[in-house]
């Protein structure tokens, strides 16, 4: 039995509707995937470890913090630049101080510039990778350690690269559960 007339328009609404709304939900984890793997965007690889040459070469690596609107965090790198040989792994602090009488999660989003860089630059352990809460008056030092691929020097684009811009930004996030009651006391704070 076909379906015609109303009911078909109907259907098909309803079908573009849904086809639409999944591949909306999938474009985010699937675009941090692609850029993760690629370097697009600037985006920096993640290793679990760094295994490559170290060349005499030396590259500098700044170092940026920012915070989102609406993150009640002090925010900054620790050092804001440095300079280490290709392939070396380098480690940087940023600190963060919540001087709130309410706990705050954050999470951070990160990029490096210029973008021919970003398939070069290699994390191995960051903190953007986990959620962060500061409790009323905590600071904290959270480290990034990294290197640069040896290999961005003999790239096309990449060996015109210098220098290096790792830059982080702190977005607000919804406490974990263990948190509700005191987030429930933070509103009543603000207001």
């Amino acid at each position: 039995m076909a379906i015609t007339g109303p009911k078909k328009t109907v259907l098909q609404t309803v079908s573009v509707v849904l086809l639409m709304g999944g591949l909306a939900w999938a474009s985010v984890p699937f675009y941090n995937w692609f850029c993760s793997v690629t370097g697009f965007g600037g985006t920096p690889g993640q290793v679990s470890a760094n295994a490559g040459d170290i060349l005499d070469q030396t590259i500098k690596v700044r170092f940026d913090g920012s915070l989102n609107d609406g993150m009640g965090w002090e925010f900054k790198p620790v050092v804001n630049e440095m300079e280490i040989r290709i392939g070396e792994t380098g480690l940087a602090f940023y600190e963060a101080y919540n001087p709130n009488s309410y706990p705050i999660a954050g999470q951070a989003a990160y990029n490096v510039t210029p973008y021919a860089a970003g398939a070069f630059f290699e994390k191995i352990e960051c903190f953007c990778f986990t959620e962060q809460v500061l409790a009323p008056g905590e600071r904290v030092q959270m480290p990034v350690s990294f290197f640069v691929d040896p290999e961005i020097v003999t790239d096309l684009d990449g060996k015109y690269v210098h220098t290096i811009t790792l830059s982080y930004t702190f977005y607000r996030i919804d406490l974990p559960e263990g948190y509700a009651a005191l987030d429930q006391d933070s509103e009543t704070n603000l207001n």
